[in-house]
């Protein structure tokens, strides 16, 4: 086989419809657009969930609740996943962000009590939850809220 050789698989390639090119295309008179209404008419498109005049899904779906803009989203985090540091190191947002745990800071690192912690860490978050704070006292370790 050469590079010359090379063509598209059969039915691949297919002629575009040329309409309103007479009767004899077979595609002449109303250009394919049936008679009167507004798909014949030139520039007479619907827009994309117009339901004839009739009230739309989106309008008759009932609304509820609201977004609140001030919502604060944590990355949260367990005891259990503090297992990877070794014993004394520090672990902070980018500490944690580069062993894996999280992908991003968003408002802040939350820690939560899940699991145990088996040696003493420095912790510095964001929010630490109260049994958290007894587990890592307990197991030797430090805390500081940012």
């Amino acid at each position: 086989m050469k590079l010359c050789e090379l063509q598209p698989a059969k039915g691949a390639i297919k002629k575009r419809k040329r309409v309103g090119r007479g009767n004899a295309s077979g595609h002449g008179g109303t250009s394919c657009r049936g008679h009167k209404g507004q798909k014949s008419r030139s520039g007479g498109s619907i827009r994309g969930g117009f339901e004839g005049g009739q009230m739309p899904l989106q309008r008759r779906v009932p609304k509820r609740g609201f977004t609140n803009i001030f919502k604060k989203v944590y990355s949260v985090i367990n005891l259990s996943d503090l297992a990877k540091f070794e014993e004394g190191s520090v672990v902070d947002s980018e500490s944690l962000i580069k062993a894996g745990i999280i992908k991003k800071v968003n408002d802040g690192v939350k820690l939560l009590a899940n699991g145990e912690l088996k040696h003493p860490l420095t912790i510095k978050v964001k929010k630490i939850s109260k049994a958290a704070t007894e587990k890592v006292k307990a197991a030797g370790g430090t805390l500081q809220e940012i």
